[in-house]
């Protein structure tokens, strides 16, 4: 069995692959906290009933591609956040000069984002705990 056809695996690697790019999303907001007329964005979080449709269809032959090797096709978009839909996100009015970042609220997500983040992974390293004693490896 392949871990990453396993719905809890699936559901733990796309919820971190959205945690990775809203940091990136964040971390920009941050770095441009005193440019000019920029405007705070942030990801829209993934539709957790859609990734629920989508795990409870993964069972059903598919007409689209297969990838037997992890060279043959990239599965992560190109685009700076990763697929995931970004969006306008001003944490406080616009400033004089236009910019709409607040690092107070910048530094809240972030810091939500990596609680999250830090979730996920021992959820992850939990099941692949199970996993092993399942099968009678402990160490």
């Amino acid at each position: 069995m392949n871990l990453p056809d396993i719905p809890l695996f699936s559901a733990l690697r796309e919820r971190m692959s959205w945690l990775n790019a809203r940091q990136g999303t964040l971390s920009q907001n941050v770095a441009n906290a005193d440019t000019p007329g920029y405007g705070a964005r942030d990801l829209k979080a993934p539709d957790f009933e859609a990734l629920l449709r989508k795990s409870a269809n993964s069972g059903e032959a598919s007409s689209g591609l297969r990838t037997t090797n992890t060279r043959h096709i990239a599965l992560q978009s190109s685009s700076e956040t990763g697929g995931f839909t970004d969006y306008a996100a001003p944490d406080v009015e616009a400033s004089l000069n236009g910019n709409s970042v607040s690092l107070e609220g910048e530094m809240m997500k972030m810091a939500d984002t990596q609680a999250s983040y830090q979730a996920a992974t021992n959820i992850y390293s939990k099941a692949i705990d199970m996993m092993r004693i399942a099968i009678g490896r402990t160490g």
